[in-house]
């Protein structure tokens, strides 16, 4: 079978040292410091068979993510921007749905507590935790000691066939009600993403009650899910800060009642003037560029009449983020960093929430076949036109 695969060179810059958890010329969990000369090839593969405890799955969409694109980005140097878990060589796509079809001994359905038999219609958390480790014992399973992830070290979905381990798999049964064949994959493939702002916003950001305000920096794919997901929890002004007109129309779509452009305009004095000079509880930073925006943050939360702000960081960057403590302090303010999508119940959440009407599929603005997945994993670094861009496969 064809499938996307990505190369590298295992190149460490001098400062680099191995961790524990690293594998000499295999994988790091610090991708920006090792991995030089990315490149993307389709090439033949084997279709992998399913051993103990997983399931074979028939990809049907697959979404590209921003993660794509800076692994197999360079920067001025040679090294890929990503500065997470990766190992290559490695098929790339985590976002993505399909249909079960063939399972291995012991691998379970967890809706039904019966073997998989082939045939269920499921999406799948990217994140391969161990179940062991202490962080997953404590119920962190985001945070695993021992994590693998699919499409950064494991062999992901763009391909026509993916193995994972069966207690990875969500049923789709409940959007499958509501929506068609279509359709269902589609929203499938976006369940991934949409989990992760989750995560951010209600998991690690506390949620919020009713009536208060907030604030999305970045109209990509997780900025809007956010969107989504406030207002849906209650958030009286959901504001969007994206300077693409075309982005900012998505977020509308999806729930924002106000859209700022940061380049034309005060952030802050934005922020103040459309809630009345009250703030925003919660701040979700997911634009990846945290050296520009946290002062932007920090001067509404200072000039703003609301307590108890929470920033919550979800958008990967290697760049230092200023913080003034002073203002942290007096605003009763505080940051909280966001990773992952797994655990605490927010896969069947994000389920239940499409399949109650959070049609997600506005994000999706193209899509494309596996053979051209290599041309739009390159043309998002610098064209931001498209939102998500979405493998159908044949």
């Amino acid at each position: 079978m064809k499938a996307v695969r990505l190369y590298a060179d295992w190149t460490p810059k001098p400062e680099f040292k191995l961790g524990p958890k690293d594998i000499e010329g295999r994988q790091t969990y610090l991708g920006s410091q090792v991995w030089k000369n990315p490149r993307i090839v389709i090439e033949d593969v084997d279709v992998p068979k399913p051993g103990p405890g997983e399931i074979l799955i028939e990809v049907k969409a697959c979404g590209i993510c921003g993660s794509d694109v800076h692994m197999a980005q360079p920067d001025d140097d040679g090294y890929i921007i990503y500065p997470g878990l990766t190992g290559f060589p490695c098929t790339l796509g985590h976002e993505f749905s399909g249909v079960v079809v063939d399972a291995g001994p012991g691998a379970f359905d967890k809706n039904t507590l019966k073997p998989f038999k082939g045939g269920e219609v499921v999406c799948v958390e990217e994140m391969i935790w161990c179940g062991q480790c202490k962080p997953c014992a404590d119920g962190w399973p985001n945070h695993c000691e021992k994590l693998d992830e699919l499409g950064f070290n494991v062999d992901g979905a763009f391909a026509k066939y993916v193995v994972v381990p069966a207690k990875l798999a969500w049923s789709l049964d409940p959007i499958k009600e509501h929506y068609s064949e279509d359709k269902l994959f589609l929203l499938g493939s976006l369940v991934e993403p949409t989990s992760v702002a989750y995560n951010a916003v209600i998991e690690r950001g506390g949620g919020i009650r009713p009536g208060d305000n907030v604030v999305i920096m970045g109209g990509g794919p997780i900025g809007l899910a956010g969107c989504a997901i406030l207002k849906r929890a209650g958030a009286a002004k959901v504001i969007l800060s994206e300077p693409m007109k075309e982005r900012g129309e998505l977020g509308k779509k999806l729930g924002a009642d106000h859209v700022i452009d940061p380049t034309k305009e005060n952030f802050a004095d934005a922020v103040l003037d459309l809630t009345n000079g009250e703030g925003a509880a919660l701040y979700l930073e997911a634009t990846g560029i945290p050296h520009i925006i946290f002062p932007q943050i920090e001067e509404a939360i200072w000039k703003g009449r609301t307590l108890n702000s929470t920033v919550v960081i979800v958008a990967r960057s290697p760049e230092k983020t200023p913080v003034t403590g002073e203002v942290f302090q007096v605003r009763r303010a505080r940051i909280v960093g966001a990773q992952g999508h797994s655990g605490h119940g927010t896969f069947p959440r994000v389920i239940s929430l499409m399949a109650s009407g959070m049609d997600m599929t506005n994000i999706i603005t193209r899509k494309i076949k596996l053979e051209e997945v290599p041309k739009y994993i390159e043309n998002l670094r610098t064209d931001k036109s498209d939102c998500k861009v979405t493998c159908i496969m044949d």
